[in-house]
């Protein structure tokens, strides 16, 4: 089978090649820096390190060059391949791999944001920033560190919206991974400007890769099993947790390698999954949509599918523009109020409460070690629950599905705001309340990008993917840009009750104008939300 994913398969392993090696060369300060743990704050920049970086960039453009396609021209005639079969397929080895390699990338994709929490304190104190556990310091915060990487997911998501529209959902995810190896350098960096800088673009790809992920999995697997597949990969999230505070707690522990290793596995983890890309597919409602049936019909016979010819029912959505402005127009605008409310409820919940948690239960007396082990916990703890949620949201019902979810966690919200510093009085009951938002965030997460994924239809599925992942980024942008100006002191009060606001606005929002999507094709959504206005009906 013949996956288009990039039309220059020899520049796009060059750029690989070249990115790699450039990654390399700033390791040996790395090094060098063991006697002294590893801070690497105030040392000069080697040659070795300035020809690293220069390599970055151009391995970065040759492998951006290698995955743009040829420009096709607006389809005009309809396909005669019929999507169907692809949807009434039963479950192959070949679902389960996409799954797996999803999964993965998710997980890695999710760490690097999750790392923020995490390095904060150690990165702080090793560039005299400002922070909680040094509120008086005249200096620079440390929000300016986690602001520029988040600043950078968010402005990400926009753009990888538009490039999976554009180039494709596969090779969106391929461009994102290799930023991943390249800015895995933000662990080199002698100065905090540079880190600021690096890991602002290190946000770009990971803001992309996320909302694509999702895409391109609720438009190949079965509609039986999209909804609690999409969910169950999505809460992963929390496997992206689980494994960054145990790093937290281990090898990047003051004293083993420290706070930089969590940024310096970026390039494994990022050539893991460039490894894996012979099993992520090119979606074939977007080969479609692009006159490349041949291509669809061979990612079609991949999972199953039997090839009919008939009026392919994409015709749905023959009528309407591909532009951004479609997503805020009827009838998808009180979609799209819904989406962003619920997006800046995760984001001021994710990036306030959960970000600072770790410093907060360090200014509450807990050691930087312990704070890990707690937050790794109650990630355990309740890492198995997203399987239940995962499988109501796909058998029993997607909109109740997720009010369900948001009232579990307003409710702990709630409670963090009622008690405040008074939790960490009582280790039980600050495991228990810990659990929801830690692990509710992510279930969150996933049901809002699994229902983003399937209410908008394919012309704009990635644009609109992209949207809801930034403003939920957006959402930490606000909260961080608060702490870094001192309007609101990042207290495990404050955090919780700002993410409270939104959640309950989401949440009437999305009573008002959700539809329900169980086990719906997803054109025959498009049609039925075309239908409420005849004015845009399209072609049936």
């Amino acid at each position: 089978m013949r996956s288009a994913s990039y039309e220059h398969p020899l520049a796009f392993w060059s750029g690989v090649t070249t990115t790699t090696v450039g990654v390399l060369l700033q390791l040996p300060s790395y090094f060098m820096a063991h006697d002294m743990r590893y801070h690497l704050a105030g040392m000069p920049v080697t040659t070795e390190m300035a020809v690293g970086m220069v390599l970055l960039f151009i391995g970065v453009g040759i492998t951006t060059y290698s995955l743009f396609p040829k420009s096709r021209g607006k389809r005009s005639e309809l396909s005669k391949v019929s999507i169907t079969p692809l949807d009434d397929a039963p479950i192959r080895p070949a679902h389960i791999g996409l799954l797996l390699v999803m999964a993965a990338a998710i997980t890695i994709d999710v760490m690097k944001p999750t790392a923020f929490a995490f390095l904060a304190p150690g990165a702080a104190a090793e560039y005299g920033l400002r922070g909680p556990l040094n509120p008086t310091a005249d200096a620079l915060p440390i929000g300016l560190y986690p602001l520029a990487g988040i600043t950078g997911t968010m402005i990400g998501s926009f753009i990888w919206g538009w490039l999976g529209d554009r180039i494709g959902r596969r090779a969106s995810i391929l461009l994102a991974a290799i930023i991943f190896i390249a800015t895995s350098t933000c662990g080199t960096m002698p100065e905090f400007w540079m880190n600021l800088v690096t890991c602002l673009i290190m946000g770009l790809g990971v803001g992309g890769m996320l909302p694509l992920t999702f895409v391109l999995l609720s438009e190949t697997v079965p509609r039986r099993h999209r909804g609690w597949m999409i969910v169950l990969i999505g809460s992963d999230i929390a496997g992206a947790y689980i494994i960054v505070s145990w790093l937290a707690s281990t090898w990047a522990a003051p004293d083993q390698f420290g706070w930089r290793l969590l940024w310096l596995i970026g390039l494994p983890t990022g050539l893991i999954l460039l490894l894996l890309n012979r099993w992520i597919p090119e979606s074939p409602r977007f080969l479609i949509r692009q006159g490349r049936d041949e291509e669809a019909q061979a990612v079609m016979r991949k999972y199953g599918a039997a090839i009919v010819e008939t009026p392919s029912e994409l015709a749905v959505e023959q009528d309407l523009g591909g532009g951004s402005r479609l997503a805020f127009s009827k009838p998808f605008l009180g979609l799209t109020v819904v989406v962003i409310l619920l997006a800046l409820s995760i984001g001021t919940t994710q990036y306030g409460f959960q970000q600072w948690m770790p410093s907060n239960l360090q200014r509450l007396g807990f050691s930087e070690v312990n704070a890990s082990e707690i937050l790794r916990n109650a990630a355990i703890i309740g890492f198995p629950l997203s399987l239940p949620i995962a499988l109501l949201y796909g058998f029993w019902s997607s909109k109740k599905t997720i009010i369900l979810v948001i009232a579990v966690m307003g409710g702990s919200l709630a409670a963090f705001a009622l008690l405040g510093d008074q939790v960490a009085a009582n280790r039980t009951l600050l495991y228990v309340l810990l659990v929801v938002p830690v692990w509710g965030i992510s279930i969150l997460n996933a049901v809002l990008a699994a229902y983003t994924a399937e209410i908008y239809p394919t012309v704009i599925r990635a644009r609109t993917s992209g949207l809801s992942a930034g403003a939920t980024k957006a959402g930490g942008v606000l909260i961080l840009a608060l702490v870094v100006t001192a309007v609101a002191i990042p207290s495990v009060r404050v955090t919780a009750a700002v993410g409270v606001i939104p959640m309950a606005l989401a949440l009437i929002a999305l009573i008002a104008f959700g539809p329900e999507t169980r086990h719906k094709q997803l054109e025959r959504i498009t049609a039925e939300e075309l239908m409420s206005f005849p004015g845009r009906s399209g072609k049936s």
